[in-house]
């Protein structure tokens, strides 16, 4: 969620337990536009928390003129002095997968370490810092939300707000179908393309409602049925609540970091 309306934002999505103390708002609001000028972004997001068993991470995340290609990600243990996180690979996410287990310590340097087999010498080693900037790309990949025509797309590639999104109406809002995951388009059907009402400036993303497996998002109006809020249900404590008939829209993740892997089980 943009930093310049992080405290109604979190009032709204208070309801599902995303929420932070008064000297935790303070520190951020204070921190975030500093980060911002510092890094030179052009907006910065809170992006979340995950929970630590010794401490807690905050999560930020800038933004540079192409909103999809231009983000870094950011952390904190104090919400006032920030850490860029590495940026990842698919051998990081390999490492994390086969050695980090469990809770988050809440110590960056921490090191986790998984032998292979008693046969194989092969140990797998990763930091936390790595587990974070992994969990931190994973969240965002399968659960960072964004209304339909929220974000246009030029001719020329670059991805950015689009300055004329008025919001979705309520009708638009109650439909799995007008929210997209912010990331690069994984399944993007021919026959979708073919349809009258697809505009290749806005649908350039994936919607929420092919997601498998079905029935991984909550979707509720609250706030006096004024505000529409979707919860994930893959990665417990992702929500993301817009305002229908406004440009107002964003998405906090407060949680453990683990993936919820019993979710098909659970349909």
């Amino acid at each position: 969620m943009d930093s310049n309306s992080l405290s109604h934002c979190l009032e709204v999505v208070a309801s599902s337990g995303c929420v932070l103390t008064l000297e935790e708002r303070t520190a951020l609001q204070t921190s975030l536009v500093i980060l911002k000028k510092n890094y030179k972004f052009q907006r910065v997001l809170f992006w979340g928390k995950i929970l630590g068993l010794q401490q807690d991470y905050f999560v930020a995340q800038g933004r540079g003129e192409d909103e999809m290609r231009d983000r870094k990600s950011l952390y904190s243990l104090n919400c006032l002095d920030w850490l860029l996180l590495p940026s990842v690979t698919d051998a990081m996410v390999e490492e994390v997968s086969k050695s980090a287990q469990g809770r988050f310590r809440g110590d960056p340097s921490f090191v986790y370490e998984h032998k292979v087999s008693k046969q194989e010498e092969k140990v797998y080693k990763v930091t936390e810092e790595k587990r974070l900037a992994v969990t931190v790309h994973q969240i965002d990949e399968e659960a960072s939300v964004v209304p339909r025509g929220a974000f246009i797309r030029s001719p020329s590639g670059p991805v950015q707000i689009n300055r004329s999104f008025g919001g979705l109406s309520e009708s638009e809002a109650k439909r799995l179908e007008n929210f997209m995951h912010f990331r690069e388009s994984k399944n993007l059907p021919r026959e979708k393309q073919q349809k009258a009402e697809w505009t290749p400036a806005i649908d350039f993303l994936d919607v929420l409602s092919e997601d498998i497996p079905k029935g991984s998002w909550s979707l509720q109006f609250e706030c006096a049925r004024r505000v529409c809020v979707l919860r994930s249900l893959l990665w417990l404590g992702l929500t993301f609540c817009h305002v229908p008939m406004t440009p107002q829209h964003g998405y906090v993740y407060i949680g453990l970091g683990m993936k919820n892997r019993d979710l098909p089980f659970m349909l």
